[in-house]
């Protein structure tokens, strides 16, 4: 299976994600959108997209113009039924792209909090995937609206719209499950200015590391979520 993924921002790669291709044998490419002539032309030829986090918003097109190009691409391949799986920023750009609404949200999210999830309805493996609850890494500030044909299955305290699915073959995540000790290291130093503002639902630095063992259960469900997403 060829993997086909978006990439923002330098510091919000595949991670752990990179992990799962190399030892199913899988293949994969990349489209770098911070890169001066980003390349998408090995997207045509992928079973499977994956669209990963950045800092930007999806209402800022005007400021970052590839993004059209992006959400073009990302209709192209729900038209062609790959399978595709979006990230936090990923995640806001599928839901755009499925005609859903995407804007700042009325709080930050950024730390270890719990995500609720709910599989009444969805299929079974689904569920075998995925425990009913995972502190999981959020990095957000925005959220959006649930787009039409779409169910979503996960929740947290601070934001209702934390997973979705549209058929059987595209997902939507807010939250990260693929991070390593390395990519949570950037994405802190990073974001170290958006942390200073504090907020209800924004953990320190030192917080935030003090659980670094979360990310072996994280990685461990991204696995089976991926799993499952090869399955079908």
């Amino acid at each position: 299976m060829h993997i086909h993924y978006f990439q923002h921002v330098p510091f919000e790669g595949l991670a752990a994600i990179a992990d799962w291709i190399k030892q199913e044998g899988h293949t994969s490419s990349a489209t770098r959108w911070y890169e001066d002539h980003p390349d998408h032309t090995q997207l045509a030829n992928a079973d499977w997209l994956i669209i990963m986090g950045g800092s930007m918003g999806v209402y800022e097109q005007d400021r970052y113009p590839w993004m059209e190009t992006e959400i073009t691409l990302i209709r192209e391949a729900l038209a062609q039924h790959k399978k595709i799986l979006g990230i936090c920023l990923g995640a806001q750009l599928l839901a755009y792209a499925l005609g859903a609404n995407v804007y700042p949200h009325t709080q930050q999210e950024i730390g270890w909090y719990p995500v609720d999830f709910t599989f009444q309805h969805l299929a079974a493996p689904l569920e075998q995937a995925l425990p009913h609850r995972l502190n999981a890494f959020h990095f957000h500030g925005d959220t959006f609206d649930v787009p039409p044909g779409v169910t979503r299955f996960a929740a947290s305290a601070a934001c209702s719209n934390q997973a979705y699915i549209y058929g059987d073959r595209v997902i939507g995540l807010q939250f990260h499950m693929e991070l390593t000790p390395d990519t949570l290291r950037e994405m802190l130093d990073h974001g170290a200015d958006t942390i200073s503002t504090g907020g209800p639902f924004i953990q320190s630095p030192d917080k935030i590391r003090q659980h670094l063992n979360l990310l072996t259960e994280n990685k461990q469900a991204m696995f089976r979520l991926l799993d499952f997403m090869a399955a079908v």
